[in-house]
């Protein structure tokens, strides 16, 4: 994962995108394929994005219940 640093902005980190996999999940639920539809263009792939999902779900932002994600705030 980019992580912020020296060589690295917070801009270009993947750190910066958890505030738009939240807004998306605020407004409803989804499952994985379809935020990735919707993230496709911010993240630089498939890893960023399970990365960045991980990490949510880790900070208790995120559950999945079933095969859905939900915002947990």
């Amino acid at each position: 994962m980019k992580l912020p640093s020296k060589v690295t902005t917070y801009k270009n980190s993947a750190i910066s995108l958890f505030p738009v996999v939240l807004t998306y999940l605020e407004k409803g639920d989804m499952v994985p394929s379809e935020l990735y539809k919707k993230m496709k263009n911010k993240v630089s792939g498939i890893q960023e994005f399970l990365e960045i999902l991980d990490s949510l779900y880790a900070l208790n932002k995120i559950e999945l219940v079933g095969e859905v994600l939900h915002y947990v705030g």
